[in-house]
């Protein structure tokens, strides 16, 4: 629905409950006369019902396939926020088979991406060329579930999230989970500023350096970015913030 169809909408809703308003209480309508009051409403209605008859019939083509488009796409989100990835593969497939070609449909592209990775082994090779800490910490491989996160130092983004993660990582590593951060220091980042960073934002859990290998593994192009790997396998791709306690409980 457009935007101002919803006013009209608004409107008539508002119209509608000063008078249904004003019978319950057993009152009269705004304005005194409520026979005069409810032919005015009745008139206020039809002019508002042809209005919003009048926008759709001149909806621009494809408004309402894309309005269509973005409904559907919040669904699959909403299935991934609830930790149902095989669904949401499922329906974002069908999704992008009807939706392939709208606006909404190619910005999907990088979700299907993600869901992509989903599934996937364990990186054989992680590329990491530099420990800045807990190399000792942090199992490359064999079994238990591990937190990734993709950042860098110049990414305000990251500068937000990277440091929340520090909670998770202290209600949590008690229980199993691993967290580690991986950056590969390019535009204007240095060694030095990620260490800076680190012990600016006191963040304990690993810290290390790829050669951008793990970035393409994790079909990682836009940053902050997270991925879980559970037993060997990849079982979540997507944005840090999206993780919630339920999340992480299934896992571990």
């Amino acid at each position: 629905m457009s935007r101002s169809t919803q006013t009209l909408v608004i409107l008539l809703t508002l119209a509608v409950g000063a008078v249904v308003g004003a019978l319950a209480a057993g009152g009269e309508a705004p304005g005194g006369d409520l026979e005069a009051q409810i032919k005015a409403l009745n008139e206020r209605v039809a002019g508002l019902e042809k209005e919003i008859a009048t926008l759709k019939k001149n909806m621009p083509p494809g408004q309402a396939q894309e309005q269509a488009a973005a409904a559907e796409l919040q669904k699959i989100q909403g299935l991934m926020r609830a930790g149902n990835i095989d669904q949401a593969k499922t329906d974002l497939k069908t999704f992008m088979g009807k939706y392939g070609n709208t606006n909404v449909g190619k910005q999907a592209n990088r979700l299907v991406a993600e869901l992509a990775v989903v599934g996937k082994d364990s990186p054989a090779d992680w590329g990491i060329t530099k420990w800045f800490q807990g190399e000792s910490e942090f199992k490359l491989d064999g079994d238990g579930t591990k937190l990734v996160v993709f950042w860098e130092t110049w990414c305000p983004h990251c500068q937000r999230e990277v440091p929340k993660l520090q909670k998770i990582y202290n209600d949590n590593k008690d229980k199993g989970l691993q967290v580690v951060g991986v950056t590969k220091v390019n535009r204007s980042s240095t060694d030095e500023k990620v260490t800076d960073f680190i012990a600016a934002q006191e963040v304990s859990y690993p810290m290390a350096k790829e050669n951008g290998e793990l970035s393409r593994y994790f079909a990682v192009a836009g940053i902050p970015a997270a991925a879980v790997v559970k037993d060997g396998k990849v079982v979540w791709r997507g944005h840090p913030a999206q993780l919630t306690d339920a999340m992480l409980q299934g896992w571990l």
